[in-house]
């Protein structure tokens, strides 16, 4: 296994941390959740960052990235609809999108890389989620709702466009 490898493995680490700390609902709390989240967050572009760097791109690191992805988007936002803060019909769409395109991906001979829908629409989510868990005041909720519907938007729309056989970019 290789360095951008492990570091995508490494980021599966920060997600027991994340759940943990969601739980508890203290402004502390909720700031070691969020450090925990960007950093992980962070070594996602630094894995394929050094991966091209060091021409080290391999179809395990195409197939485990987007699956590690997926694991540290869909965990805070599951615990986040358990605490009342976004709606689960809109979580199931993401995880409905996240299933199909795992599927599709399965039947296919080679593993591509994510288009600029797929990064558009797991920056949307990080954005969306780091706003979610950050302590911040009443009047950034609704912020975070907006972002957090956007990224839904983004979801679904990535997904069509990833399945569409023109692949629209």
């Amino acid at each position: 296994m290789n360095l951008p490898n492990l570091i995508t493995f490494s980021r599966l680490l920060g997600i027991p941390f994340l759940l943990y700390g969601l739980y508890i609902p203290t402004p502390q709390s909720q700031w070691i959740c969020l450090t925990v989240f960007l950093i992980a967050a962070l070594t996602d572009w630094l894995d394929g960052y050094l991966a091209r760097k060091l021409n080290e791109i391999t179809d395990l690191g195409k197939f485990l990235d987007p699956l590690v992805d997926k694991l540290l988007v869909l965990a805070p936002l599951l615990v986040l609809v358990e605490l009342g803060k976004i709606p689960s019909g809109a979580v199931f769409l993401i995880l409905a999108r996240e299933l199909a395109i795992a599927g599709w991906r399965v039947n296919q001979t080679t593993i591509s890389g994510a288009n600029i829908w797929g990064k558009l629409k797991t920056l949307s989510q990080i954005i969306a989620i780091a706003l979610l868990i950050a302590p911040l005041s009443p009047v950034w909720q609704l912020s975070a709702l907006i972002a957090f519907w956007v990224s839904v938007i983004l979801t679904v729309a990535s997904g069509i466009i990833y399945l569409l056989p023109s692949k629209l970019e």
